[in-house]
Order: structure tokens, then sequence, then C-alpha cells
């Protein structure tokens, strides 16, 4: 993010534009793929991003977490309150234009791994129960962003290429029940069912989610258990923490000091992403599981208190790749996504501190034993 703001700064703003819009075709016979560079990074790096996310989720749901009922009950009713609260407040400043009211999806997200990567850096001062809950909250706020893109950021439909990529999810179904285990075979299939949802008129990053909950969790071969799952998890993750979502940022974070005014900063736009994240969520999330504890329904993370509940709530806000992901979908007009993505980023600026001071502050007041 800092490397693309001294980017658009700097004398290097011409290059990072070309760069930024450089076309790249692909032709294999009559099938042409031709895009700027920024929409295959888009639409085509971002994949292995929503690939991570449905194995950590395949996983938590099958051997982890949230394997029983209890367990997953308190993050997902802090992700459904951390959705619906932040879309009503940005609901209630754009009601009334419809074209503003296509980012009402921005503020819903959660950034797993920023709002993680902060609440690491508290170190022995939060307890490990909360980096759980965060987890499945952050994962179940992002399978709950992907349904938003899924049924709300998809305009024309093409029924072929449906039809294609419904055999390519029939094929992954059935390597999954037959338990192959090769991941090449699923790349393979995946690349095709990323082209048919592509020309679909799906978003095309689905294509991920699918291919992810299709790898199988545990195989049993020649008296040896292994998972195919865990392992291209391993092996996905430090990829797409240290390359895919650092170049989605570079190149969608780029920010001009002309277009960071104060008028830009207040509209009704802006205002609605900035309170979406830093009050929606809070709001959304602690009351949530306020609500479901009080009813029974959930329980507290082991060894956490209500300060700790709302500290994560609080990181929450920090909505960096995913909101700016759903911005540039609601806002194909340059100038509302510069003023969006400037608001992502103060949004998540301010639940990023504010985050931190709660749990340092929770840490500092702590029952002495």
């Amino acid at each position: 993010m800092l490397l693309a703001f001294i980017a658009v700064n700097s004398p290097a703003r011409e290059w990072y534009q070309v760069i930024h819009h450089l076309p790249v075709m692909v032709r294999v016979g009559t099938l042409v793929i031709d895009k700027p560079l920024i929409l295959w990074i888009n639409d085509g790096l971002m994949v292995f991003f929503f690939l991570l996310i449905a194995l950590e989720l395949k996983r938590e749901i099958l051997g982890g977490q949230l394997s029983t009922p209890k367990a997953i009950a308190t993050p997902v009713f802090a992700a459904v309150g951390g959705m619906v609260v932040p879309a009503l407040i940005y609901t209630a400043f754009n009601a009334g234009d419809p074209i503003a009211m296509r980012g009402w999806a921005i503020p819903v997200a959660t950034d797993t791994v920023l709002a993680l990567t902060v609440l690491t850096l508290m170190g022995f001062r939060a307890p490990l129960s909360l980096k759980v809950f965060l987890t499945a909250l952050a994962i179940f706020d992002d399978l709950g962003a992907i349904l938003v893109i899924a049924l709300f950021y998809t305009d024309q439909l093409s029924a072929p290429s449906l039809i294609m990529a419904a055999v390519g999810i029939a094929v992954l179904v059935g390597f999954n029940l037959f338990k192959i285990t090769h991941t090449a075979a699923y790349f393979v299939v995946g690349v095709l069912l990323w082209i048919a949802v592509l020309k679909s008129g799906v978003h095309a990053t689905l294509a991920g989610v699918a291919v992810g909950l299709a790898i199988p969790m545990k195989v049993t071969q020649n008296d040896r258990t292994f998972s195919p799952l865990r392992e291209l998890e391993r092996q996905l993750y430090p990829w797409v923490v240290l390359g895919v979502v650092p170049v989605f940022a570079f190149f969608n974070a780029g920010i001009t000091m002309a277009a960071a005014t104060v008028e830009s900063l207040v509209s009704a736009t802006s205002l609605g992403i900035v309170f979406g994240l830093f009050v929606g969520k809070q709001l959304g999330i602690f009351g949530a599981v306020w609500l479901a504890v009080r009813l029974g329904m959930a329980k507290l993370p082991e060894g956490a208190r209500w300060c700790h509940i709302y500290g994560v709530a609080l990181l929450a806000g920090i909505g960096f790749t995913m909101s700016l992901f759903i911005a540039g979908l609601a806002f194909p007009d340059p100038e509302l996504f510069r003023n969006a993505r400037m608001s992502v980023i103060v949004g998540s600026l301010f639940s990023a501190f504010t985050g931190a001071a709660i749990l340092w502050w929770a840490w500092r007041t702590r029952p002495q034993k």
C-alpha cells in the first residue's frame, strides 16, 4: 500500500499507469481473453486468494475449530452481525442514490490477513483463542462476501458458459468422490472452469472457491493417511500472503494526493464506507456475540473477556483487500472507485489502531492471579 502511494505521487506515476493498464491478450484458437493487466490481477491472480479461503474454511469445518455446532455458533453470529450492520449504515448514508448504492457491500468485508497480522503483533498480550475466533470470523465473513459477489455483482449471464462451468464443477466433485490426490488434475480443470466462469458473467474468482472445496481433506492409500488439502494449503499460503495480496494491494491502492481531498472524504459514499467499517463492524460483531451469549446459543472464546471481543470486533473493520476488490466491481467509474479506495484505507486504519489500543488496554487491566 505504501509503495503504491509513493509510486502514484512521484515521477514514477506514468510508469505505474502504463503497467496498470498494460493490455494482455491470450488467444487459443477462437478463444480470446483480452484484458488490461489490472483485470488479470483482479480476475485471475485473486483466484488463488479465494482458493486459500475455501481450503481454510473446509479444514476448519471438517477437522478444526469449527467442527462442532457450539464452536461454530460464535463466529457465525459475529460474521452475520459484522456484515448486516455495516451494510445498513452505508445504506443510511446513500439511500436514494442508485449509483452509490452499488457500493453497499464494500464495508461488509474483513481482510483476514491484515486483521490477523495486527492481532499476532499483540503476541502474548491477547489470548490464543482470540486468533482462532478472528480466523473463523474472517473466514465466514469472506464466505459471505463471496456469496454477495456472486449474487449482486453479476450482470449479464451466458447460458453456454454456465453449462460448461457446471460440467467443470461436476468433474471436480467426481475427483473428490474418487479421492484423486494429484493437485495437477484439479489445477487443469480449475483453469478450464475459470475460463468458463469468466465468460459466463459470474465473477471468475469464484472458480477458486469451487476448486478449494473439491480438494479432499483426508485420503488413505497404501495404508498411509494424508491430507491433500492441508498440503496444498501449506504450499499456497506463503505465495498468497507474500505474493498475491501485495501485488493486488500495489495495483489497487495507488491514490494521488490530489484525489485525497476533504470533499471526497465527506461525500455520502465515503462516509458510508468509513463509518460502515469503523462503526458498523464493531457494533455488528460485538452486538451479535453479546446477544448469542445471552441467549445461550454461543459462548465466549476460552480465556477471553468482553473487552477482547470488542477489540477483535474493531480489528474486523480492516477491510482492505476484500473491500477494495468489491469496490472495483461496484464502481467502474475511476473517480468513484478512487474515492471508495481512499475511504476503505481510512476506515481500515482507524479500525486497526483502535482495535490494537483496546486489546493493549485489556492486557494492562487483566485480573491479576
